[in-house]
Protein backbone atom coordinates (compact mmCIF):
# COMPACT_ATOMS: atom_id res chain seq x y z
CA UNK A 1 0.00 0.00 0.00
CA UNK A 2 1.32 3.85 -0.64
CA UNK A 3 1.38 5.18 2.72
CA UNK A 4 2.09 8.18 1.18
CA UNK A 5 -0.42 8.34 -1.56
CA UNK A 6 -2.64 7.43 1.24
CA UNK A 7 -1.98 10.41 3.90
CA UNK A 8 -2.44 12.37 1.04
CA UNK A 9 -5.78 11.18 0.34
CA UNK A 10 -7.24 11.17 4.34
CA UNK A 11 -5.68 14.88 4.40
CA UNK A 12 -7.46 15.83 1.24
CA UNK A 13 -10.56 14.31 2.47
CA UNK A 14 -10.03 15.69 6.09
CA UNK A 15 -11.24 19.02 5.12
CA UNK A 16 -15.30 19.99 5.30
CA UNK A 17 -14.79 22.22 2.10
CA UNK A 18 -12.86 19.74 0.18
CA UNK A 19 -14.88 16.79 0.61
CA UNK A 20 -18.18 19.80 -0.20
CA UNK A 21 -16.57 19.88 -3.32
CA UNK A 22 -15.82 16.30 -4.33
CA UNK A 23 -19.82 15.80 -3.73
CA UNK A 24 -20.58 18.36 -5.78
CA UNK A 25 -18.30 16.83 -8.78
CA UNK A 26 -19.65 13.69 -8.35
CA UNK A 27 -23.01 14.98 -8.28
CA UNK A 28 -22.71 17.23 -11.19
CA UNK A 29 -19.61 16.06 -13.44
CA UNK A 30 -16.79 18.48 -14.29
CA UNK A 31 -17.36 21.75 -13.53
CA UNK A 32 -15.57 25.43 -14.04
CA UNK A 33 -13.56 26.35 -10.79
CA UNK A 34 -15.56 29.77 -10.95
CA UNK A 35 -19.20 27.79 -11.42
CA UNK A 36 -17.43 25.37 -8.03
CA UNK A 37 -15.91 28.68 -6.04
CA UNK A 38 -19.98 30.16 -6.75
CA UNK A 39 -20.94 27.24 -3.99
CA UNK A 40 -18.93 28.75 -1.22
CA UNK A 41 -18.87 31.73 0.58
CA UNK A 42 -15.45 32.33 -0.13
CA UNK A 43 -12.67 33.76 -2.34
CA UNK A 44 -12.06 31.93 -5.97
CA UNK A 45 -8.59 31.92 -4.72
CA UNK A 46 -9.29 30.21 -2.03
CA UNK A 47 -11.49 27.65 -3.55
CA UNK A 48 -8.34 26.74 -6.14
CA UNK A 49 -6.29 26.11 -3.25
CA UNK A 50 -8.92 23.37 -1.77
CA UNK A 51 -8.48 22.21 -5.52
CA UNK A 52 -5.12 21.86 -5.62
CA UNK A 53 -4.91 20.16 -2.43
CA UNK A 54 -7.27 17.91 -4.27
CA UNK A 55 -5.21 17.53 -7.10
CA UNK A 56 -2.31 16.75 -5.40
CA UNK A 57 -4.25 14.05 -4.00
CA UNK A 58 -5.16 12.34 -7.09
CA UNK A 59 -8.99 13.05 -6.08
CA UNK A 60 -9.41 15.62 -9.25
CA UNK A 61 -8.20 16.43 -12.61
CA UNK A 62 -8.54 19.63 -14.64
CA UNK A 63 -8.83 20.14 -18.00
CA UNK A 64 -7.84 23.34 -19.78
CA UNK A 65 -10.38 24.70 -22.85
CA UNK A 66 -9.05 27.98 -23.74
CA UNK A 67 -9.17 30.07 -20.65
CA UNK A 68 -11.39 27.50 -18.55
CA UNK A 69 -10.59 25.10 -15.84
CA UNK A 70 -12.82 22.30 -15.46
CA UNK A 71 -12.23 19.98 -13.03
CA UNK A 72 -13.57 16.30 -12.31
CA UNK A 73 -13.79 13.96 -9.83
CA UNK A 74 -11.45 10.92 -9.81
CA UNK A 75 -12.77 8.74 -7.48
CA UNK A 76 -10.26 5.39 -8.26
CA UNK A 77 -7.31 6.83 -5.95
CA UNK A 78 -10.47 6.11 -2.81
CA UNK A 79 -9.23 2.61 -3.38
CA UNK A 80 -6.32 2.97 -1.37
CA UNK A 81 -8.59 4.25 1.83
CA UNK A 82 -11.73 1.06 1.07
CA UNK A 83 -8.84 -1.06 1.16
CA UNK A 84 -6.87 0.27 4.18
CA UNK A 85 -10.52 0.31 5.95
CA UNK A 86 -11.25 -3.39 4.76
CA UNK A 87 -7.44 -4.05 6.37
CA UNK A 88 -8.65 -2.43 9.95
CA UNK A 89 -12.33 -4.26 9.67
CA UNK A 90 -10.66 -7.92 9.48
CA UNK A 91 -8.11 -7.26 11.79
CA UNK A 92 -10.87 -5.83 14.37
CA UNK A 93 -12.96 -8.88 13.29
CA UNK A 94 -10.49 -11.05 14.05
CA UNK A 95 -9.67 -9.70 17.63
CA UNK A 96 -13.69 -9.69 18.22
CA UNK A 97 -14.05 -13.15 17.56
CA UNK A 98 -11.25 -13.90 19.46
CA UNK A 99 -12.54 -12.35 22.57
CA UNK A 100 -15.25 -13.86 22.26
CA UNK A 101 -14.22 -17.09 22.03
CA UNK A 102 -11.94 -16.34 25.17
CA UNK A 103 -14.97 -15.10 26.82
CA UNK A 104 -17.19 -18.08 26.00
CA UNK A 105 -14.36 -20.50 27.07
CA UNK A 106 -14.23 -19.36 30.25
CA UNK A 107 -18.16 -18.95 30.88
CA UNK A 108 -17.78 -22.91 30.09
CA UNK A 109 -14.96 -23.20 32.78
CA UNK A 110 -17.50 -21.65 35.30
CA UNK A 111 -20.03 -23.58 34.50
Amino acid sequence: MNEDALSRILKAAGDTTRRKILTLLVQEGALRVTALSAHFDMSLNSVSKHIKVLEEAGLVTRRTVGREHFIAAELEPLQLTESWFRQLKSIWELRLAALEETLVSKDDDNG
